[in-house]
């Protein structure tokens, strides 16, 4: 459970069920194994991501990476209110 401000606490599986939505409302990525593959470290207004994906053959991989970095990022800054200071991407597997 991450304390987001006082009085607000989220837990973790809500965490990553954010991380991973967003993340895969980018075209041809796919978290990989989200209770294991995604971490989420948040504490004093700041965020950290790290995560694995699966992305679709024939995509290209800086974009899509970049991609999903981005929305993670907005993601969790727009319904946690945190800045986000890095979003880690991790391309594992092609699908």
């Amino acid at each position: 459970m991450k304390t987001l401000a006082p009085g607000v606490q989220v837990t973790d599986g809500a965490l990553t069920q954010i991380v991973v939505r967003a993340a895969e409302a980018v075209d041809g990525a796919r978290v990989r194994r989200p209770r294991r593959k995604v971490d989420i470290d948040i504490g004093d207004g700041h965020a950290r991501v790290d995560l694995e994906l699966a992305v679709e053959y024939g995509r290209v991989l800086p974009e899509v990476a970049r991609d999903v970095q981005r929305e993670v990022a907005d993601a969790l800054a727009r319904m946690c209110d945190v800045t986000v200071d890095a979003v880690d991407v991790s391309v594992e597997e092609l699908e």
